[in-house]
């Protein structure tokens, strides 16, 4: 293009000559029969590209919009392979979601099963036991509540590969009374184990009196808490100070808030480590830790719409601050949570098949049902209790119920119910199952059962169940 051609009269030609350029080549950049840009190549000396200059031009357009469009494909491909990637190690995270979730459905399930027994003896002797000393009931106190939260911390696995099913439940709570238990907890930690390495760890408290009430989940404050000394503790090697207070934060009726604190007087920590030590998986304590401590505390504190603070100084210690609000009062005092023996009246002597493979948890629940006044009959799996069951009937004698376990050998809970009804399709079943809490959730309840129990069995959601579905006492027979 030469200065003479009517395209300079353009405003892009216009600039080229305005800088000094007098020749001009345009080549169009086609791929695919589409121009997707255009080749410029300009001179300062007027009508100085030869005719073979602008075929090269030509050529290497052609080159130029190949490499280009190459380059394009290349991206789309890359584009394309980053999302198969990304897709393929979802579907592997997610296929190791479910692989852990069935492992810990398995582990849930034995420890269901293994606390089991503590869970009713430490209960019946609670309620059985009058003689006892102040000290020997405050530590079966003690021992219920840590079984409790171990019970709710393995009803929580699932939630590794399930999402929470539904909103958690808020009861009003007492913050000092939780410190106490806390403390009663972990005892060992912070006393008896510190003392074997001659160190000491002295421990205060610094309760406000009159606190209010917050609303929360008490076996997941209680284990954040937990958490929280045990964390103390490990910053302290050499011995220090614990310090668990709690105080009301905010002079302002209409938004009262209580915080719960726990300090230490260890290493502290840098303005790095803070700002990542609530970071799943980070930690600095090496092989011994996990990274999952302060990740939990603080996934609790936001299921309570809470907030965490943290202060901390290399060599003066940390200070761990949890913040809660405070329900406004209107008019009526927070509503305390039910009594946990407020079930129905209970139905006479009854007489009451278990059928379980756990000797020990066979053993409890009749001792336990026993001291109620019933007559238990037991059988060690599925085949003994439908011979048990079927015997009975033979012999004119009818159980008032039947509580069968769901995982055992050979024949399982659900052919036993079916047996049952198939006899005696008026007696309720009761499958008193690890994996109670999953199948209530999941509204999960097999054919020919009448009510599901989780495991550990509570004494006085047993009693409930057969106040229900026994409405008709049944007396023992001669059987006994």
């Amino acid at each position: 293009m030469s200065p003479t051609s009517q395209s300079w009269r353009f405003p892009f030609p216009q600039r080229l000559a305005a800088g000094g350029l007098r020749s001009l080549v345009l080549a169009p950049l086609r791929s695919e029969s589409r121009v997707f840009g255009v080749l410029v190549i300009a001179r300062v000396a007027a009508n100085s590209f030869s005719s073979g200059e602008c075929e090269f031009l030509r050529q290497l357009s052609e080159h130029v919009a190949l490499a280009a469009h190459q380059a394009q494909l290349y991206e789309s491909l890359r584009q394309a392979y980053d999302d198969l990637r990304q897709s393929q190690e979802a579907a592997m995270q997610e296929d190791r979601l479910h692989a852990l979730g069935q492992m810990a459905s398995g582990i849930a399930h034995d420890i269901n099963n293994a606390l089991s027994p503590v869970v009713l003896y430490v209960e019946s002797m609670l309620e059985m036991e009058h003689n006892l000393s102040a000290r020997a009931r405050s530590q079966l106190e003690t021992i219920q509540r840590g079984v409790d939260d171990v019970a709710q911390t393995v009803a929580r696995m699932r939630e590794f590969y399930r999402p929470r099913e539904q909103q958690i439940e808020l009861t009003p709570l007492q913050l000092n009374e939780m410190v106490q238990q806390v403390l009663d907890l972990t005892r060992a930690q912070w006393s008896d184990m510190v003392q074997q390495r001659g160190m000491v760890i002295r421990v205060q408290t610094e309760l406000a009196p009159e606190l209010p009430p917050v609303m929360g989940v008490q076996s997941e404050i209680r284990e954040a808490l937990t958490n929280l000394v045990l964390n103390a503790v490990d910053a302290m090697p050499e011995g220090g100070t614990l310090t668990l207070r709690t105080r009301a934060m905010d002079a302002d009726p209409e938004r009262p808030r209580v915080a719960v604190e726990v300090a230490d007087t260890g290493a502290g920590m840098d303005d790095d480590t803070r700002r990542r030590c609530l970071d799943p998986f980070f930690t600095t304590k090496g092989e011994r830790g996990t990274g999952l401590g302060l990740a939990m505390v603080f996934g609790m504190m936001q299921r309570h719409s809470a907030a965490i603070e943290i202060d901390s100084t290399p060599g003066a210690g940390t200070t761990m601050r949890l913040i809660f609000a405070a329900p406004v009062a209107t008019g009526a005092e927070v509503a305390a949570p039910a009594a946990a023996g407020a079930e129905g009246a209970m139905p006479g002597r009854l007489r009451v098949l278990l059928v379980d493979d756990d000797p020990v948890l066979l053993m409890a629940l009749r001792d336990v049902l026993e001291k109620d006044g019933h007559f238990i009959a037991t059988a060690s799996g599925g085949a003994d209790g439908i011979a048990a069951f079927r015997a009975a009937l033979d012999g004119g004698e009818v159980f008032a119920a039947v509580i069968t376990d769901l995982g055992m050998p050979y024949i399982d809970g659900r052919e036993v119910a079916r047996s049952v009804k198939a006899a005696s399709p008026s007696t309720p079943v009761l499958m008193l199952t690890g994996w109670g809490e999953r199948m209530m959730a999941e509204n999960d309840i097999p054919p020919h059962v009448d009510r599901i129990l989780a495991k550990p069995p509570k004494v006085h959601e047993v009693r409930t169940a057969l106040a229900a579905l026994c409405a008709t006492p049944q007396q023992a027979g001669a059987g006994k």
